[in-house]
């Protein structure tokens, strides 16, 4: 079976078929960066060998609809947005500079014939230019991905989290919504995708403040939303989740019940599906552990 490029799969399933990597998925538009002549993205290919079919297969039609966000999740987005609102990012933050994330994750990886296996909780740690211009990093405990060097955003890409053009972003909430389904455009479920997305922003890379508030106002108009009371991240941490179920799959968006910060993420099957996941497997799950900004790639608080 030829090997299929990511971006021949749906958003929302990139979750599914590797193990967790926003910068990998990031842009679009972009060539795969490269270190040492090496592909920094190898295991998409294999994992969409296995299970890109059945996917395909299952997702449900685009036009299907689902029910208005509960009253619960519009109620705990606002206060998520409420408390983005208040949250501090560092004074004078320059374009030379890095944001610097600190993590731990543990994502499915699939192969044909096999069934599907989680690794075990690793850490992950990656600097992404605060302009977009400079070579970022990524520093992950797991073969492979030790000091992969990331390319630089590609100039005038709208769909780029690099900190400066995320505070180009809309502050209006509806204004935020059409922004959220541009991006995610090109899988069979839009609500899906648009979810998704505001999972990838929350979790690697830093909003500015009122940025953040009108993503999760915005979260509150998908539909489909739901709260699930008590979710686990890979740091063990419990917290309440926002949530919203496709393809066999709840993915969960976590946050600090006192606070509302957002804590990290984890994806649940809701069901056995055609590609190996049995119900109540715990398909992906990840927990922020640092969020700050550094003067160079490689550079630790």
């Amino acid at each position: 079976m030829n090997q299929l490029p990511e971006n021949d799969l749906p958003p929302g399933r990139h979750r599914l078929l590797k193990e967790h990597l926003m910068t990998e998925i990031r842009r679009e538009d972009e060539a795969p960066a490269r270190t040492g002549g090496r592909w920094l993205r190898p295991a998409i290919a294999a994992a969409a060998v296995a299970v890109v079919a059945a996917t395909a297969i299952v997702a449900p039609p685009g036009g299907e609809s689902s029910p208005a966000a509960s009253k619960e999740a519009v109620a705990l987005l606002e206060n998520v947005a409420l408390a983005a609102e208040h949250e501090k990012v560092p004074d004078g933050i320059r374009d030379d500079q890095f944001v610097y994330i600190k993590s731990k994750v543990s994502y499915m990886t699939y192969e044909e014939g096999k069934a599907p296996t989680r690794a075990p909780v690793h850490k992950r740690e990656i600097w992404l230019s605060v302009d977009g211009t400079l070579p970022g990093l990524l520093d992950e405990d797991r073969d492979h991905d030790s000091h992969v060097v990331l390319e630089p955003s590609t100039p005038g890409n709208p769909s780029n989290t690099n900190y400066r053009n995320l505070q180009t972003l809309p502050t209006d909430p509806g204004k935020m919504l059409d922004w959220l389904h541009k991006q995610s455009d090109g899988g069979k479920s839009e609500d899906q995708n648009t979810f998704v997305l505001v999972g990838d922003l929350s979790y690697e890379s830093l909003l500015p403040p009122e940025v953040g508030a009108a993503l999760y106002r915005a979260a509150a108009e998908i539909p489909g939303v739901t709260v699930v009371q008590d979710a686990v991240d890979a740091d063990g941490r419990h917290g309440i989740a926002v949530a919203r179920e496709d393809d066999g799959v709840r993915q969960e968006l976590i946050f600090d019940p006192k606070t509302y910060e957002f804590l990290g993420e984890r994806q649940v099957a809701v069901q056995d599906t055609d590609y190996g996941l049995k119900k109540g497997q715990v398909v992906g799950v990840s927990a922020i552990l640092d969020r700050t900004v550094v003067d160079k790639a490689g550079q630790r608080p």
